[in-house]
């Protein structure tokens, strides 16, 4: 009678191994433990699986609701900038209708003062024009009637610009006449209108410009002017580095029209506002299908 000896199950396949080759002898109830024992050590790496991929889905959720959030506030924060942009245009606009004051000549004064209304007394000196160009003429009647045409009829030309000897103040300083279309910038072309007389002008003051991008660089030489180079101008026709628009009631027969005076400051942020606000919609439409409704479903 053969006696069964009591081996671990290791053995016994090793031994069966080397009786029949490509076999393994593993007792029923040895089987049955191994399976329980890899069972639970697949619960224990599906378990942690799951809490780590909880965690990484709960921190993406935060994070991304960022965006939505910071939009919105960009979006908010653009009302605010064009309700004061929107302001200093009405308060600039109010400016140009103000009673005219005496000219200051302080640097520092004027600079406080761009596009308040002054009254100066004087004669010009038409030998020294500066031309800037190319300029159209502000009409704010014709704006209107013009207002969504894709072309305009307005016709280019360029802005005069004539020293003027102020007598009572004793200093001589530059005026911008008005516009004058190109046909007519030649001053041989316009003589009536180049007045001799002691006359008193009323305009508004600005300041120098600096030049933009794309817009050339001033031609001294050529006596052709892109922009506002107060100092520039000053040297080039020897008077002070100060300028007024001249007002269009100061437009005389032949001469430039006067009141060309373009209220003008950069107002973009209505496109901005459109723009956040736009991302905020888009982002949280996006952050809400994600996470929200699929924990719904």
């Amino acid at each position: 009678m053969l006696r069964i000896l009591r081996c671990s199950p290791r053995l016994l396949n090793a031994c069966s191994a080397e009786v029949f080759p490509g076999t393994e002898l593993v007792l029923p109830h040895v089987r049955a433990k191994l399976a329980g024992v890899a069972k639970r050590r697949n619960g224990v790496n599906i378990s942690t699986t799951t809490v780590a991929t909880g965690t990484d889905d709960s921190f993406l959720k935060w994070t991304l609701l960022l965006i939505p959030v910071t939009t919105f506030s960009l979006g908010t924060w653009q009302v605010q900038r064009r309700k004061w942009k929107l302001q200093l245009i009405k308060d600039l606009q109010a400016r140009t209708r103000s009673e005219p004051l005496p000219l200051p000549l302080g640097q520092l004064e004027l600079k406080q003062l761009e596009y308040r209304r002054v009254r100066v007394r004087g004669r010009f000196d038409h030998s020294k024009e500066l031309y800037i160009m190319p300029r159209t003429r502000v009409d704010p009647d014709k704006d209107v009637q013009e207002a969504g045409r894709l072309m305009s009829s307005t016709e280019p030309g360029a802005n005069v610009i004539t020293p003027f000897d102020c007598t009572e103040l004793g200093v001589r300083i530059l005026v911008n006449r008005g516009f004058v279309p190109r046909t007519r910038l030649k001053p041989e072309t316009r003589t009536k209108g180049q007045i001799t007389d002691e006359v008193e002008i009323v305009g508004v003051i600005r300041l120098t410009e600096s030049r933009r991008p794309f817009t050339p660089q001033n031609d001294v030489e050529r006596n052709c002017w892109y922009y506002r180079d107060l100092e520039a101008m000053a040297h080039a026709v020897g008077t002070e580095p100060i300028l007024i628009d001249a007002d269009f009631n100061s437009t005389v027969p032949g001469g430039p029209i006067g009141g060309q005076t373009r209220v003008t400051l950069r107002n973009e942020h209505l496109q901005y506002i459109l723009t956040w606000y736009g991302l905020c919609a888009a982002t949280s439409y996006m952050w809400f299908q994600k996470f929200v409704r699929k924990v719904a479903a």
